[in-house]
């Protein structure tokens, strides 16, 4: 199967066109059928998804919707960084090494992770992918993908590592914000062993990843079972002033990945997230916390 992943520059293509589109009032089918094009094919264009974006195309639309010459200039070099067959051959998008084990819409959230500048993360039964120690990733990775040869769940947990590149690096580390709950230490993944050396990474994380426990006293802050959930924050892109990329939350269950960016989505989350840290321990008790049950697992 083909796979589309979406960019950050595609996404900035995509929203700023359907803006355009829309600020003269043309609907999607008509401004397709104005510059001859498939109406999907435009929606994917808007909704950076498609991953070969033609320059004619971008200039049919920006006459079309009346754009100044520089503004057109400026999309046509976002539709240039967004098609995969002009990318620099650099690190920048490394998962692409990897993309027979990754599936396309969790590349989006690669992207998506490797521009952030803040995420805040709340996790109620596992360790969040870019704490992980390999070994815990292995363990997972282990059960999940059952059918994966030696190699390929390997590859799996390089992914996971090479993703805490960004937490770590010298320069601009991401902030990171974890509330995870007390299930996460309780439930074991491969073995005490395993589990004791997670723990303690969690209880070691630099200044930068701030960890905070739910312990099972704290009840249901919510009312009820909350999901798994990310949010992404992108810094200003320094010739707008403007976020790169509108905070998204991005949320995974069995076999559905989700994103979304409209403030009520984002609002509602970003609620949840402070309702549950109220009930959450501190950062210092929760070190201790993590570094008690690691010892009952050495024990």
């Amino acid at each position: 199967m083909s796979k589309n992943p979406t960019t950050i520059p595609r996404r900035q293509l995509g929203r700023q066109l359907r803006e355009l589109r829309q600020s003269v009032g043309l609907s999607l089918a008509d401004a397709a059928r104005l510059i001859e094009r498939g109406a999907g094919t435009l929606q994917r264009l808007e909704k950076g998804e498609n991953p070969r974006i033609r320059q004619l195309d971008i200039e049919a639309l920006c006459k079309l919707y009346d754009v100044p010459e520089d503004h057109m200039q400026q999309l046509k070099e976002l539709a240039l960084q967004s098609d995969r067959r002009t990318r620099p051959a650099d690190d920048s998008f490394w998962w692409t090494r990897y993309e027979d084990l990754i599936p396309a819409d969790f590349e989006t959230y690669m992207s998506l992770e490797s521009a952030a500048e803040r995420i805040t993360m709340y996790q109620p039964d596992t360790v969040p992918g870019i704490i992980q120690t390999a070994e815990y990733a292995r363990a997972l990775d282990r059960a999940f993908f059952g059918s994966d040869t030696v190699m390929e769940l390997e590859q799996r947990v390089q992914v996971r590592m090479q993703r805490q590149v960004a937490i770590t690096r010298r320069l601009s580390p991401i902030e990171v914000d974890l509330l995870i709950d007390e299930a996460v230490l309780r439930r074991v993944a491969g073995s005490r062993r395993i589990m004791a050396a997670q723990l303690r990474r969690l209880a070691d994380t630099p200044p930068n990843v701030r960890v905070r426990v739910i312990a099972f006293c704290a009840g249901f802050p919510m009312g009820g079972h909350v999901g798994p959930f990310v949010m992404l924050e992108f810094p200003n892109d320094p010739s707008t002033g403007m976020p790169v990329e509108p905070t998204t939350v991005y949320v995974e269950s069995y076999g559905t990945r989700l994103y979304f960016d409209s403030e009520a989505d984002v609002s509602r989350y970003r609620e949840a997230y402070v309702r549950i840290r109220r009930v959450a321990l501190g950062e210092a008790e929760s070190r201790h916390l993590l570094r008690s049950v690691a010892k009952e697992y050495e024990a």
